[in-house]
């Protein structure tokens, strides 16, 4: 159930306070520009029973100011510092407010996401170097890591400091592929709105698609046949078994056991071609269509059988090696208060005990619930580890509940009536790194005027440096892998 109230900028701290001292957390914050105002909506969420509750705040668009949420919600916050970045949009009394999006080549002044902001401008130094906090003292060093790495992985820039080989503090400096990808949805139709829903984060293509869809279903009253419903759940398990079967494998690389790794990605193989004959693509891309479902075939209970046998082969093998055994346990630990003044999701929460799943809190099938959700409490990289290791087993159980009710072929509802719908909508998904959140409004003529997609990754970011406090060097490339954020998901 979606509620929606309008408040007043003062009356908004408090409205904000009571939802999360009632259990709602804050899964999204956008602004829009309307005709007469800028108006921000943030959306709240719990469940179960699936909660959503949207407070919408009308500012002055001469001058956009809004009394921060940062002292009640840390992913408010960070929210905020986006608004302000992209938007222009003042957070009052904001306890940091400093650049979060913004490089220093963006001129003073400029927020791309501003009705008025017109084209990119030309590359500069206006605003200076990201000021990170220096830390000093006897034998403390700066190690600047990225941003371009070795390898495929995307930039991302980390400058660490160090006494000796003990990491101090770790500051992360994120958005060098911001995209604009909120500003490439406006003005698409729904149809047109969906590849670029799947390409937000490449290896979540079912996760951000569906979160996509549902809340483009609910804006336009389009009702899912309950046959693609079963489809879409078991397409985003099989999501979740080829990139959680890839972490588990380099997880072992990263402690120098390569054969594991090797073994871990001939199964992960198996997975992708699997995915190619279930919808023609090794990433599972169109698979979710707007409506429905369009599977070619579906997956041989035999085959994932064999796969699962083979995925907790590798599992036995890693635990019964003292060497990994020993590198994972007590590595990176992110204390379970952490997790939840961060606001953390997904494997990284339920490693740190926060048992919450919007399979279950928001689910859009009946028949999409995990028998159990594996949840750790150590917090370390081994919690992360095995936190996987049994999502995968939970995964193939409900990929063998939902092979008989799911249906090939294309399959979509009835067209939506028109006026059936509210024109705004949102999806909640348990994604394989965690919940994804998307929030959409349509104009009078059915295009798409707002997209706001938040991935996992937004929420755990921050998380990563907590948990290496007082860790050693060496351990970050470990560290790094067991959180294994997206930085597309993250960059929009």
């Amino acid at each position: 159930m979606r509620t929606v109230h309008d408040v007043h900028t003062v009356e908004l701290p408090e409205r904000a306070e009571a939802l999360l001292r009632d259990g709602h957390r804050l899964a999204l914050a956008a602004a829009h520009h309307d005709a007469d105002a800028v108006r921000l909506v943030y959306l709240f969420v719990s469940g179960p029973p699936d909660t959503r509750v949207e407070l919408h705040v009308r500012l002055d668009p001469v001058r956009p100011e809004v009394p921060s949420l940062a002292h009640l919600s840390f992913p408010a916050g960070r929210f905020e510092r986006e608004m302000h970045d992209l938007h222009g949009i003042v957070p009052l009394d904001h306890p940091l407010p400093r650049r979060l999006v913004r490089h220093f080549h963006w001129p003073r002044g400029w927020y791309p996401m501003h009705p008025d902001a017109g084209a990119p401008p030309a590359f500069g130094e206006q605003e200076g170097p990201y000021p990170f906090l220096e830390v000093t003292g006897d034998g403390v060093y700066e190690i600047p890591v990225g941003p371009v790495h070795a390898g495929l992985i995307e930039p991302g820039h980390f400058r660490f400091s160090v006494v000796g080989e003990t990491i101090l503090k770790l500051k992360a400096r994120l958005w060098f592929v911001h995209k604009g990808i909120e500003k490439l949805f406006q003005g698409r139709s729904p149809a047109a709105g969906l590849p670029l829903a799947e390409r937000i984060s490449g290896d979540t293509a079912v996760g951000h698609a569906l979160a996509y869809c549902l809340a483009v279903e609910e804006a336009t009253g389009q009702a899912v046949p309950e046959p693609a419903q079963g489809a879409r759940a078991l397409l985003l398990e099989l999501e979740r078994l080829h990139n959680h079967v890839a972490d588990l494998g380099m997880l072992c690389n990263d402690v120098g056991h390569g054969i594991l790794n090797a073994h871990a990605q001939r199964v992960r193989e198996q997975l992708l071609r699997l995915n190619q004959e279930i919808t023609g693509h090794r990433l599972l891309r169109g698979g979710v269509v707007l409506g429905g479902s369009a599977l070619r075939t579906l997956p041989d209970p035999a085959r994932l059988d064999a796969v699962g046998e083979d995925i907790r082969e590798i599992v036995r093998l890693a635990m019964g090696h003292s060497t990994v055994l020993d590198r994972f346990t007590g590595t990176a630990i992110l204390p379970a208060q952490a997790v939840r003044d961060i606001g953390c999701l997904g494997y990284v929460a339920r490693a740190g005990g926060l048992a919450q799943d919007a399979r279950i809190a928001h689910a859009f099938t009946p028949y999409g619930h995990p028998a159990r959700v594996p949840v750790h409490t150590s917090g370390d990289v081994l919690a992360r580890f095995l936190v996987r290791a049994e999502e995968i087993d939970t995964s193939l159980a409900l990929i063998r509940r939902l092979h008989d009710g799911a249906a090939t072929g294309v399959l979509l509802g009835p067209s939506p009536t028109p006026g059936a719908g509210s024109g705004s909508g949102v999806g909640l998904v348990e994604g394989w790194r965690g919940t994804i959140a998307t929030r959409v409004e349509l104009a009078a003529d059915g295009t798409l005027t707002r997209v706001k997609p938040v991935d996992p990754s937004f929420f755990n970011w921050p998380a990563l440096p907590v948990a290496l406090n007082d860790t050693i060097v060496p351990d970050f490339p470990l560290t790094n892998k067991s959180f294994n954020l997206s930085y597309a998901g993250n960059d929009l």
